[in-house]
């Protein structure tokens, strides 16, 4: 009775297929929006990326056949990880533009010292901006965001095969998308920079007719009220903001992974 034979080359491809993948998957996972907050432990977004792996693995071209303690190895490894890194990087700035958008909101009317411990990133952030985030988390996965994120990280296996990837470009995409943030940002809060400042402006008009009039002891809480009512106001608009910048962002994600 002879036994199976299992040469380096075969055990070396067997490894490469699961764990090349396994480091991309991973690395998306651990900096994408929602699945890599602290708010999900580091031990689930791992398990998940083991299921996630176990399923799209067959499907997958063919690995290159590479050492597991060889240099063009760890190369392959690194290359995986950084190219997760970006894409789960790209959907940061999509929910950064409303992380921004709140801040300025708060600002403007007054409530810019009313911030809360950022329970997914840990640091502290407005009110306004993490009634945004968690608005807008529930709208990307009612939207099935999520899936379509997917769809891109498989297809970014054909699209982009492991060692043939070109890194340098894919960082001049993200780069030439910082901008886009502030820009997101401001056009999301521009209604309601508008009307504050109309507001100010009317206090001042206040201030010039009546000189004994305390407008600070009015002017902050009519001032705050007012904001309050104007963002509430603006809500009912927000699902025609947030379709073109989530189409945007799922847009670049495409385009960073040269998918169709």
């Amino acid at each position: 009775m002879s036994l199976l034979q299992l040469t380096d080359t075969q055990i070396s491809t067997w490894v490469a297929s699961f764990i090349l993948p396994l480091f991309r998957i991973g690395a998306v996972l651990m900096t994408m929006p929602i699945f890599g907050t602290t708010l999900v432990p580091t031990r689930v977004r791992l398990y998940f990326a083991l299921a996630i792996t176990v399923v799209v693995v067959p499907g997958l071209p063919p690995m290159p056949q590479v050492h597991a303690l060889d240099l063009s190895g760890l190369l392959l490894i690194a290359e995986q990880i950084i190219i997760g890194a970006l894409m789960g990087l790209s959907l940061q700035l999509f929910f950064q533009a409303f992380v921004v958008a709140g801040q300025i909101i708060s600002v403007q009317m007054g409530m810019g010292f009313a911030s809360m411990v950022d329970p997914t990133n840990g640091v502290s952030a407005a009110v306004i901006g993490q009634f945004l985030t968690m608005l807008v988390t529930l709208l990307f996965l009612g939207m099935n965001g999520h899936l379509v994120v997917f769809e891109v990280l498989t297809e970014s296996f054909t699209t982009m095969p492991v060692g043939s990837a070109m890194l340098i470009n894919h960082f001049w995409e993200l780069a030439n998308k910082l901008g886009w943030v502030l820009g997101a940002a401001m056009l999301l809060v521009m209604p309601a920079i508008t009307a504050l400042l109309v507001v100010n402006i009317a206090f001042g008009v206040m201030t010039r007719a009546a000189p004994q009039l305390n407008i600070f002891s009015i002017g902050f809480p009519l001032t705050l009220v007012l904001g309050l009512v104007i963002f509430w106001v603006g809500l009912g608009d927000i699902l025609n903001q947030y379709q073109p910048l989530a189409t945007e962002a799922l847009q670049l994600l495409r385009d960073m992974a040269q998918a169709r």
